[in-house]
């Protein structure tokens, strides 16, 4: 039997299309059918890669009994969460209300009229540990439905209020104008300026995190335990701000030890979505383009910071990954790998040491398995997940070889158990290719390739870019979904901001002015279409999009930055840029709106808190004349991106190159015919250099200098 998502372009939706169940795509055309038969809509949001969505489907939804139940009683409906994260949003906030919890997928009933009246996540098919099983919540909810309809409306329709109070400014929300100003006088108390909120925000999220670290792994909390790249933005910009030594042992060693562990994929390259333990040994399997993207430009920053190599190695292996494994031919980047493949979690990652004997030979194998743990007993499922188990350097003692031969030996190893493992049955590979993810991309090749002479990562964010301006923005709209070469689903705030982002860490990369041009119109698209000018906070939805119940916002960040803290972060580096008081108020809006929440919840807002800091540091820039393919240019340019600075802005034009909206480069030129850097604090330059020492000199003397104004 195929059903109606063998039309649908989603590879999550075409997963389903040969279940018995009667799927309809979301659509007017489901819920006329719910209206006109008088039947509630169930509703099934989750995506390709999730482990569990694939556990459910195999339990209930190919199975006919089941199928039959909801066909009966249900008009079925599946959703894409990566596709339409406005209606994994709206109702996964209704779920949360009803449960107290939330994940994928996501199970949730809904009147003809898209009202959530009940919901859960995964329900086993016979009941176990206390949950009902599938088919009795079916029974139920459709009981529920036919025989006290009165009741179940009106309890949707108050859950639906009061999600809207909640997240909505304008309806008394935690942004409304009272609290705004309690938290502004608080503010002022505490001596932030005008009685905006300022940097002892990102201050007081620090000081929850650091009661919250691991000394011995790293991260925060036990298990399960995440990267969290966009919470350690908080303790990278603490150390930035301050030089507080504790700050960057706890950012170092968190990066250090997921590295080491199983979460890493040591022969490949990149990172797994999360770890089932608090040591960051065993993974769920699935790969994700954002968590990588986000991974490696921490790295990159943490490098940029310490100058470690191995920091250093680990960012550009996770980028080599996704060139390798995740880049389309168009060059955008596809969005995952599942965590599965011949219906096991992770049996693609894993070897016993007969696997490893067999592609090496026994007497090579035998320091590789120490190195990366590999044992007859393995530690998951009787397999072994690879991880850094013991120091390479004390594994060379006791062989009496030296490390850097040993190293040399490994580095071979890992390229033969790599071409040994690509012969394997691999796991399902996600090939849309999404706005917002791939702005995180761009943004962590163009930084990194600026940063480390990696010109391929920089030809390959531009080729990306240029996939995402070009072909998913017809009718200058841009749009979310790249899928089978058709462009679709209006794209939300985040893919604008996320995407923005990446067009001014681009220009920095290229000195290439289209890019700078394309930022400001990802500027004012954020303020046309998301801005709600009576509170000053956005939507995640434009304007325009079409209704659910009730209008997604949520600036809380996830595995994701958020849209909001995305676009503040936009809007103070465009204002900087073009010196544009329309974004830089409009990011201190953004700002004010959301800071009850920042005193809350502060490290649930790393990056919104990032891009506080950023609006609150005192500025550095450096603007750059040359001749963008000209070799002294290029070290002008990777000179000016070696060091992390809380705002640091990099500019650029060719010679010839006209840019009138860009105030640190007017009246800058070549010094003696030479390619030359203008290093200046708040707009105020100094005298231009010519060669790379000199930058670096001058931004780290200027770099000390807010560090002592971070202290005092």
């Amino acid at each position: 039997m195929i059903n109606r998502l063998a039309s649908e372009s989603s590879p999550y939706l075409q997963q389903h299309a040969g279940n018995p169940v009667d799927w309809h795509p979301w659509g007017e055309e489901a819920l006329e059918l719910a209206r006109e038969t008088d039947r509630p809509i169930l509703l099934s949001i989750g995506y390709s890669s999730c482990h569990w969505c694939h556990v459910m489907e195999r339990e209930s939804f190919e199975d006919p009994e089941t199928a039959s139940l909801m066909n009966e009683l249900f008009v079925s409906v599946k959703v894409d969460r990566e596709e339409r994260p406005d209606i994994d949003q709206v109702y996964m906030k209704a779920v949360q209300a009803m449960t107290g919890g939330g994940g994928w997928p996501l199970t949730a009933w809904l009147t003809p009229d898209g009202v959530p009246f009940y919901g859960g996540t995964y329900y086993p098919p016979e009941p176990r540990h206390g949950m009902p099983s599938f088919r009795q919540v079916l029974r139920a909810t459709a009981e529920a439905w036919r025989d006290r309809r009165g009741d179940v409306v009106e309890a949707g329709r108050q859950l639906v209020d009061a999600i809207r109070r909640a997240s909505d400014p304008s309806a008394g929300g935690p942004g409304d104008a009272v609290e705004r100003a309690e938290a502004a006088a608080e503010a002022e108390e505490l001596g932030a300026t005008d009685g905006a909120p300022g940097a002892e925000l990102l201050d007081e999220a620090y000081r929850v995190l650091e009661a919250r670290f691991d000394e011995r792994h790293g991260g925060f909390g036990g298990a399960p335990k995440f990267p969290q790249p966009v919470t350690l933005e908080i303790v990278l910009r603490r150390h930035a701000r301050t030089g507080e030594a504790r700050a960057l042992e706890m950012l170092v060693r968190t990066l250090e030890r997921m590295a080491a562990g199983g979460l890493r994929d040591h022969l490949a390259g990149g990172f797994h979505r999360y770890s089932v333990d608090a040591k960051w040994l065993v993974p769920h399997f699935e790969k994700m383009l954002y968590d990588n993207a986000l991974l490696a430009r921490m790295y990159l920053d943490a490098f940029r910071v310490t100058g470690d190599a191995a920091l250093r190695a680990v960012a550009e292996q996770t980028l080599d990954y996704l060139l390798a494994d995740m880049r389309s031919p168009e060059g955008g980047f596809f969005s995952a790998r599942d965590a599965d493949s011949e219906g096991e979690e992770g049996l693609f990652y894993v070897w016993t040491p007969e696997d490893v004997e067999s592609v090496l030979g026994a007497e090579r194998a035998a320091p590789f398995m120490r190195v990366y743990g590999v044992t007859h007993g393995g530690n998951f499922e009787g397999r072994s997940i690879l991880h850094l188990d013991a120091p390479v350097g004390s594994v060379a003692r006791a062989l009496d070889v030296p490390a850097d031969e040993l190293e040399e030996r490994l580095a071979e190893d890992r390229i033969r158990l790599l071409e040994a493992r690509a012969r394997r049955e691999e796991p399902f590979r996600d090939e849309k290719i999404l706005a917002a993810w791939n702005g995180l991309a761009v943004r962590a090749l163009a930084e990194a390739g600026a940063t480390l002479d990696r010109p391929d990562y920089v030809d390959a964010a531009v080729e990306a870019a240029g996939l995402l301006m070009d072909r998913m923005r017809p009718d200058g709209r841009l749009l979310r979904v790249l899928m089978h070469g058709e462009a679709r689903i209006p794209a939300f705030l985040e893919d604008h901001a996320a995407l923005g982002n990446a067009l001014l860490s681009l220009h920095g990369a290229t000195l290439d002015l289209r890019w700078l041009e394309d930022a400001r119109w990802a500027c004012d698209e954020i303020l046309d279409r998301f801005l709600d000018p009576e509170s000053g906070a956005l939507f995640d939805v434009a304007s325009d999009a079409e209704a659910l119940v009730l209008r997604a916002r949520d600036p809380l960040d996830n595995a994701t930055p958020s849209g909001t803290s995305l676009a503040a972060e936009l809007l103070v580096r465009a204002g900087h840029v073009f010196d544009d008081a329309r974004y830089r108020d409009a990011a201190e809006r953004i700002f004010a709106a959301e800071e009850a929440l920042l005193r809350r919840f502060g490290p649930g807002f790393g990056r919104l808190l990032a891009a506080l800091d950023r609006a609150r540091a005192t500025p550095v820039e450096v603007a750059i004349v040359g001749d963008p393919e000209d070799a002294a240019t290029r070290a002008l340019v990777r000179a000016a991106h070696a060091r992390f600075l809380p705002n640091l802005t990099i500019v650029g034009r060719a010679p010839d190159a006209a840019a009138p909206d860009v105030p640190l480069l007017e009246g800058r030129g070549l010094v003696d015919g030479r390619p030359a850097a203008y290093v200046c604090r708040g707009y105020a330059c100094r005298l231009p250099v010519t060669r790379p020492e000199e930058v670096v000199a001058e931004i780290e003397e200027l770099g000390r200098g807010l560090e002592e104004l971070g202290r005092g």
